[in-house]
């Protein structure tokens, strides 16, 4: 290392420079599985998580100019919608190399309307960059990523970007970390300067100061010595830093209790193993549109994220509840799980992370899942939209294959004759709904094939035909997550349609726990159908329809209960009389009766829907709405009308936070029904200065009046629907 100020390196497609290398713990030949990355970059809406996956790119010669997310040019943002609006909304994967490490990258999205995106890229991800504006910190959307990646045990690097921007501050950026959600930051970078003064970045690991150069677009960098003025607040930070992984590292601990300096690769093996183990968070810094931090944000990636052999292990379970484990190696029998699927006329693009095993060309796979077995057409490593065809995916892998028919996403693909399942992805329920109308005879016949097509891709978008009105309705995550949908139908499919209001997707649940049955016995000559499901429904607190098989003494014969619950589950998606999704019920099949010669699948299939429908009759439904957790900021002075216009909306009110400068922040949960144009009565209380953010949280029992409003409009509809056939 030279101290000179003499540019050290040129990173230009990552060139001369060393790889890092994680220790191994075995001799030999070290597997390539850990020069192995799959990582994703989340945060909240426009805090630059594109920016810097373009700028990861570039850097890594995976690209050789940048796009930007404001001028439609984004490399990740491929599809047509995303380039107009400048957002992002799905996730895009791709892959480079740095300093020796391959890395499997996914770009997710930041609106709270494609939380989803998210949800299924973290599942499969072994390590995850989540970014902070610096001038915010940690936003709403920051926390729901947060939670996420929480609860797939993601290991996570902290980015605070934008710090040339106004009102950038470091401190307050990781204290926001701290108190508001709860996790161990520990600072690795300190900036030299901020907002309009920021002009370089301090290593506390390597105890150096780095310049980018920006003539090189950031490509060529100087390490110099710590400015003198910054020495004292170099160390103490260090100290701390020490301090926070030494309980992770006898060797660090040891120095730190004695007084001795800790060399710098002894504390980056901390840092790992603290890292990985998801006790910290490293926080870097750094403005990726200046091109600042990236390069040492990507040598932390291969430092301090976990490849796939020292993720968390690879269990599933077997058909009959077995635990299984999986080694991830080429070796081993196949695992993989299909977390994404791009609908096309052609045959679909199924995403899957490969866990064990190979996922091979013209091989044939078992879809453990659903019971079915899969030929696998081309195998492809995926650069946005653009495809490489490869022979196969290996161990620790994410690619997409072509030519599978069953599969969907959350499903799990294995061999037959060693068969797990994966645990699979739960995704929110949706919460508006809209009336879409074909405009002509031609655009009603390809309407149902678009819809069934765009619910393939997106497991938070549904469409249903109202037997009573004939409407066509569909329902998503928000207004933004249909407008694009919609959006999608007129420009991809060449469908014009007619949009109705939107209107909230209510939901129901039983009264109180309730036993019933369901009798499905004809005999009109020859064969019949005899089935006979009794079972048990009781409300649960987890938004979920739950079904227990607790059959005993071959009441029902076990090829059946598949049939009883596919029926049970097929009616409370029905909705009943007011056709709203019923949730929050654990359904127990415990008994039963069946014909040696009329029973059958059918049969039994009635008879489930037939038993949950007599089950509604005897409790009685109660009516959900859902709930949103919200944010809304406005000056002080304002902060009276805001609270006024939040408690008139039916609004829990749950703190009232002070923001930047005079800002206050107002957070609770209120219901969506009350929200629709909310916008213009929050800018005309705060004269323009006001803004807020939702996003889905709960379904709770809604109150007697909107229960009876919510009716009368049921029936108006079914009205009208009536007069109009």
């Amino acid at each position: 290392m030279t101290n000179d100020g003499a540019v050290l390196s040129s990173l230009i497609n990552g060139a001369d420079r060393t790889a890092i290398r994680v220790p191994t713990p075995a001799a030999g030949d070290r597997p390539a599985i850990l020069d192995l990355r799959n990582y994703g970059v989340m945060a909240h809406i426009d805090a630059g998580k594109t920016t810097i996956s373009e700028r990861i790119l570039f850097y890594s010669g995976r690209i050789h100019r940048t796009g930007e997310v404001h001028d439609g040019e984004a490399t990740l943002d491929y599809m047509e919608e995303e380039r107009q609006r400048g957002i992002t909304i799905t996730s895009a994967a791709t892959q480079c190399s740095w300093r020796g490490v391959r890395m499997n990258l996914i770009d997710t999205p930041g609106h709270v309307d494609f939380t989803a995106e998210v949800e299924r890229s973290l599942r499969v991800l072994d390590g995850a960059i989540c970014v902070f504006d610096g001038g915010n910190g940690v936003e709403p959307q920051s926390e729901t990523v947060w939670r996420q990646a929480d609860r797939y045990r993601v290991p996570r690097l902290c980015f605070v970007n934008k710090m040339d921007r106004v009102g950038a501050s470091f401190q307050m950026s990781v204290d926001s970390i701290v108190t508001k959600l709860g996790a161990r930051a520990i600072p690795l970078q300190l900036p030299i300067g901020e907002e309009k003064e920021f002009r370089g970045i301090i290593d506390l690991v390597e105890q150096v100061a780095v310049y980018h150069d920006e003539a090189s677009d950031g490509r060529l960098f100087v390490e110099e010595p710590v400015p003198e003025e910054l020495c004292d607040t170099t160390h103490e930070a260090r100290q701390k830093l020490i301090e926070a992984v030494a309980d992770h590292d006898e060797d660090v601990l040891t120095l730190f209790l004695e007084g001795g300096e800790v060399p710098a690769e002894l504390l980056h093996r901390a840092i790992r193993r603290a890292t990985v183990g998801g006790t910290v968070f490293p926080v870097l810094l750094g403005s990726a549109l200046k091109n600042r931090g990236i390069q040492q944000l990507l040598d932390a990636v291969c430092r301090y994220l976990p490849s796939p052999i020292e993720a968390h292990p690879i269990s599933g379970r077997t058909r009959g509840g077995e635990e299984v484990i999986r080694q991830p190696q080429d070796g081993e029998p196949l695992s993989g799980l299909a977390f994404k699927t791009i609908a096309d006329k052609n045959g679909d693009l199924t995403f899957v992370r490969v866990y064990s095993g190979s996922l091979r060309r013209g091989e044939e796979v078992y879809n453990s899942t659903r019971r079915k077995r899969e030929r696998i057409g081309r195998v492809l490593l995926m650069h946005a939209n653009e495809r490489e065809e490869v022979t196969a995916l290996g161990a620790g892998q994410i690619g997409a294959v072509l030519g599978l028919k069953e599969t969907v996403t959350g499903d799990t693909l294995c061999e037959r004759s060693s068969e797990i399942l994966l645990e699979s992805i739960r995704f929110p329920e949706t919460v508006l709904a809209l009336s879409v109308a074909p405009r002509s005879r031609a655009d009603r016949d390809k309407l149902a094939e678009a819809l069934s097509r765009l619910a393939k891709e997106d497991p938070t978008f549904h469409h249903r035909t109202d037997d009573e009105t004939s409407e066509t309705v569909i329902a998503g995550m928000g207004e933004l997550h249909l407008e694009i949908l919609v959006s999608r139908l007129r420009r991809e499919y060449g469908i014009q349609v007619d949009v109705g209001a939107p209107r909230v997707a209510y939901r129901q649940t039983l009264a109180r726990a309730v036993d019933a049955e369901g009798r499905h016995i004809k005999q009109s000559g020859g064969r019949g159908q005899y089935g006979v499901a009794r079972i048990r429904v009781a409300p649960i607190p987890e938004p979920v329809i739950e079904f227990v098989d607790d059959v005993r003494g071959g009441t029902i014969p076990r090829e059946y209960i598949p049939a009883v619950e596919d029926g049970i589950r097929r009616a409370a998606q029905e909705g009943g009389k007011l056709g709203f999704p019923f949730l929050n019920l654990r359904i127990t099949l415990h008994d039963g009766q069946y014909h040696e010669v009329d029973s059958s699948e059918i049969a039994f299939q009635t008879a489930g829907w037939l038993a949950f429908r007599n089950a509604v009759e005897a409790s009685g439904a109660v009516l959900l709405e859902p709930k949103m957790r919200f944010e809304a900021r406005a000056p002080e002075q304002y902060i009276s009308d805001v609270l006024g216009s939040l408690n008139a909306r039916r609004a829990e009110i749950e703190s009232l936070e002070a923001g930047s400068g005079d800002v206050k922040v107002v957070k609770g949960r209120v219901p969506l029904a009350e929200m629709f144009n909310y916008t213009t009565v929050l800018r005309s209380a705060t004269q323009g200065r006001g803004a807020y953010t939702m996003e889905p949280c709960e379904y709770t029992p809604a109150p007697r009046e909107v229960s009876e409003r919510v009716r009368r409009e049921v029936e108006q509809r079914k009205a009208e629907g009536n007069g109009r056939s």
